[in-house]
């Protein structure tokens, strides 16, 4: 038996490594509109949000510049750059093998999200929903993309949880009221998501799955 009946989980830097794709992307973006080099957490300290947020934050002026060739570069490497967390497919395998709902709640657009799940069909192929970008007006740290999630997948907040690798994920699922976990091998440190009130942290696949399946919890 799983601890939850609905797991509610981000895509990037949670589900599946994209996180020098999407550093790429955005140093690629930066460099091409803009004609500036940025650090590392410079360019990904937005991801998380919609896309055309993350660019506002780098040039107001130039997002819709940004995003074009942020976009162009991504799906153009996402095959190369895109790799699969070590157990992460096997865990939600165990997770969907004990009667649990799976969702994914992502601010990507759909598209992008699907390019992700032609590269790793052997993650997207235990996901029983998405919610992604077009899905809801309002976005993440809002709690409408988890509330829509849990709509999606007919649970209820007392019995889900959100897992993220961003602040942001944390925020929004502590605001539909469902636990939050957040996952610290992605883009985000332990700090930065203590800071967000996750009710419990992990650092690897390992941990998680123990916190789903109710081991040792």
């Amino acid at each position: 038996m799983t601890r939850f009946g609905t797991v509610l989980l981000d895509l990037d830097g949670t589900v599946v490594d994209t996180v020098a794709l999407i550093r790429e992307s955005h140093r690629h973006a930066v460099q091409t509109v803009l004609g500036r080099d940025l650090s590392d957490d410079q360019l990904t300290a937005n991801v998380g949000r919609p896309l055309i947020d993350q660019m506002r934050a780098f040039s107001e002026d130039h997002a819709d510049a940004l995003l074009v060739a942020q976009r162009a570069w991504n799906h153009a490497h996402t095959a190369q750059l895109i790799a699969a967390y070590p157990g992460m497919d096997s865990l939600l395998g165990r997770l969907h093998d004990a009667g649990c709902s799976i969702g994914i709640v992502t601010s990507k657009a759909r598209g992008t999200v699907q390019l992700a799940f032609d590269a790793l069909p052997d993650v997207a192929r235990h996901v029983d929903g998405l919610i992604a970008m077009e899905d809801t007006t309002a976005h993440k740290p809002d709690p409408d993309p988890v509330l829509a999630g849990l709509a999606l997948l007919g649970g209820t907040a007392g019995d889900a949880c959100y897992v993220g690798d961003a602040p942001f994920d944390i925020t929004a699922g502590n605001a539909a009221g469902v636990t939050t976990i957040g996952v610290t091998w992605g883009f985000f440190d332990r700090a930065t998501l203590a800071a967000a009130g996750p009710d419990l942290i992990v650092d690897d696949i390992p941990a998680l799955g123990a916190a789903l399946l109710g081991e040792g919890v």
